[in-house]
């Protein structure tokens, strides 16, 4: 089986970057913890709800690498070498998920609440620009 390839497409130039991002985001993984949902808030506005019960805010850190990967790292604060579980239910291990990010998306903000951390993303409107190519007549 071939693999499809947008640089080898004649009307497709310079679309080597939405190949990569294609690339990175079936890479990001199918881990599904923490659970998370995305919504649509608004016509350029999206939220991403990731829960992270048991985790602190100095626990999370929310990265955009290359101004197109939103990155969500939880590292667990608390040191459980003292404790003593007679059973233990409650997910609080390390974990990194991955958000591939379309041009002109921005993260608006961050905030938690209720065991839930939101992420508020925006996307800028587009600049229309017509350029007029002279033809050089040399």
């Amino acid at each position: 089986m071939s693999r499809f390839s947008l640089s080898g497409h004649p009307f497709l130039l310079g679309f080597e970057q939405v190949e990569r991002m294609v690339e990175r985001a079936a890479k990001s993984g199918s881990d599904s913890y923490p659970p998370y949902n995305i919504e649509m808030r608004g016509e350029t506005s999206y939220r991403i709800s990731l829960a992270v019960a048991g985790f602190r805010e100095n626990d999370l850190d929310i990265t955009v690498e290359d101004n197109n990967l939103l990155v969500v790292r939880g590292r667990s604060g608390e040191d459980d070498e003292e404790r003593v579980f007679l059973h233990r239910g409650i997910a609080a291990r390390q974990f990194q998920k991955s958000f591939v990010l379309a041009e002109g998306v921005d993260v608006v903000g961050a905030r938690m609440s209720d065991g839930l951390l939101h992420v508020d993303l925006e996307r800028r409107a587009a600049d229309t620009v017509v350029k007029k190519i002279e033809i050089d007549r040399g």
